[in-house]
């Protein structure tokens, strides 16, 4: 489906009268939206609204079934998701199992291994980010926690209809926040240009992501520059469709535990992961059977001068570099562990071996190890 991107909040009084929602469901975290500076729009908006708040940042299948519900007993006939990845992935998720026939056996296993048929178009649904990060406003996949477990919602009919890029929000986020996340779309956008995935049209996204992130980062962190912070908003939301067509790769792979273990953001995790698989992939490149996407070693090559060009970069290596020099800039240190050999297996063990198979340089469980061995200090 084609989604609408519109920077700025003020059309969003139109497009919900266009989309002829009665009752609007809008599912956003209760802290970020008493910090929203169109509050008052959302609350003068003439529609009737409820409410849905209950949910954590790593959304458990139990909190989103009481969404579920809700919507279903108040009648809902549209969706507004506003914050970070969390909302947008309960609402993607409640959309999902309100509009399959199969309800929320949906959005757990099995089920959620298929592609259960939706009409995505019977319900609106309109995102607003509050972070310039996972870009997930702008793909067909949602995260949720069933039993423990991580659980990826994949269906097209969850994708946003449309979406509003309002960098003003960006205000309320600390420095940190804004450099965990901001690394974060730029990771995405690198990983999803080397992925084996990758297509001209997720080039494109990727070229934008890179190019509006390294124009405008030291901006936008350092100089809270208004401008800066709309340019990487929209690179974030650049890496968001990159994603959606390619999915991630190692460096995403290789963080989601450092995230658990060590209480890292996300963004900050796969940040310190990303550089590092990098230079692994480079030193490897020649070695025989090494490289696993079909379009060959001279193609992957390519795509590394490509990287580095949108990075400013004369050579992948100087790319790397540059990289290394922004984390450092940034202060984004990597994990210092004292029981760094127990962590090390812990982690090694932890990896999802289908984000592995993304990468275009194959990686098995030794040379993983390997690397958190430099990843770790």
């Amino acid at each position: 489906m084609q989604q609408n991107i519109i920077q700025g909040i003020n059309k969003l009084p139109l497009v919900l009268n266009e989309s002829g929602s009665k009752k609007l469901f809008i599912v956003t975290g209760s802290r970020s939206y008493q910090s929203l500076n169109f509050r008052d729009m959302i609350k003068s908006l003439d529609i009737d609204k409820v409410y849905f708040t209950e949910f954590t940042s790593n959304p458990l299948y139990e909190q989103i079934s009481k969404g579920i519900e809700l919507f279903k007993s108040e009648d809902c006939d549209g969706i507004l998701a506003i914050g970070g990845g969390s909302p947008m992935d309960v609402a993607k998720c409640i959309k999902l199992a309100v509009l399959a026939k199969e309800g929320n056996d949906a959005i757990i296993p099995p089920l959620v291994n298929t592609c259960v048929e939706i009409d995505g178009t019977k319900i609106p649904f309109i995102a607003i980010p509050t972070t310039a990060g996972t870009g997930s406003e702008s793909t067909h996949n949602a995260v949720m926690y069933y039993e423990g477990a991580k659980q990826t919602v994949t269906n097209d009919g969850i994708l946003p209809d449309y979406v509003f890029l309002e960098p003003s929000v960006l205000k309320s986020l600390s420095q940190y926040q804004k450099k965990c996340t901001m690394m974060d779309a730029l990771c995405q956008g690198i990983e999803s240009w080397w992925s084996v995935n990758s297509t001209e049209e997720s080039y494109e996204y990727s070229r934008k992501t890179i190019e509006l992130i390294m124009q405008n980062w030291e901006k936008y962190i350092f100089e809270n520059d208004d401008q800066a912070a709309a340019n990487v908003m929209l690179g974030a939301n650049y890496s968001g469709r990159a994603i959606n067509i390619t999915q991630t790769t190692a460096a995403h792979a290789m963080s989601y535990k450092i995230t658990s273990l060590y209480g890292f953001p996300h963004g900050h995790a796969v940040a310190v992961c990303l550089p590092v698989i990098w230079k692994y992939m480079l030193d490897n490149l020649y070695h025989e059977n090494y490289c696993v996407d079909t379009r060959g070693i001279e193609h992957l090559i390519c795509i590394f001068n490509d990287i580095a060009k949108a990075m400013d970069c004369n050579t992948a290596q100087e790319a790397i570099s540059k990289f290394k020099y922004m984390l450092s800039k940034l202060v984004l240190v990597n994990p210092v562990d004292n029981k760094r050999n127990v962590s090390i297996q812990i982690l090694t063990n932890s990896i999802n071996t289908t984000r592995l198979k993304n990468n275009p340089i194959v990686l098995d469980k030794n040379t993983v190890r390997l690397l958190y061995n430099v990843i770790i200090k």
